[in-house]
């Protein structure tokens, strides 16, 4: 499509779009966040949230960490391989389902995410402060509901 053929007076505010203004905030509120695992672990976005599902839940299996973080099982796969290089995890081939392993964190990998969990719920807290109790609290529940979280 040409130029010329675009409407001439399209009223449609992107920066009000609903999904706009989510990706924009998501990217713009998780790049300090991920300055500290990029920079101090060399980890990707999968990588702290497959960290995380286990350091909160205990052992899973990659299939399980998918579905409840909403990560594609390829992705997930490639995370566990380079944590479990870095050695922050442990594969365990599972006795009943011999497809299936079961991941658990080591004690390195206990500490990282202790210590991200840490930086986590104080980057947390910074972003919070920026609104009222009420506010925050709301907008919490907005976005689980919109997340499918309620």
């Amino acid at each position: 499509m040409t130029e010329s053929n675009l409407p001439e007076n399209d009223d449609f505010d992107l920066r009000n779009f609903l999904p706009f203004l989510l990706n924009q905030a998501a990217e713009q509120s998780s790049l300090e966040f991920q300055q500290v695992y990029k920079n101090r672990y060399g980890m990707l976005r999968t990588e702290w949230r497959v960290l995380f599902h286990l350091g909160i839940h205990g052992e899973m299996t990659a299939k399980e960490i998918g579905e409840r973080a909403l990560i594609h099982k390829t992705k997930v796969s490639r995370a566990v391989a380079k944590l479990a290089h870095r050695r922050y995890l442990t594969r365990t081939r599972d006795e009943n389902d011999r497809r299936s392993e079961k991941l658990a964190l080591t004690t390195a990998g206990q500490a990282v995410y202790r210590e991200l969990r840490g930086i986590a719920e104080e980057y947390d807290d910074r972003m919070a402060a920026q609104f009222t109790r009420g506010e925050s609290a709301l907008l919490r529940m907005m976005l689980r509901r919109l997340a499918g979280m309620d």
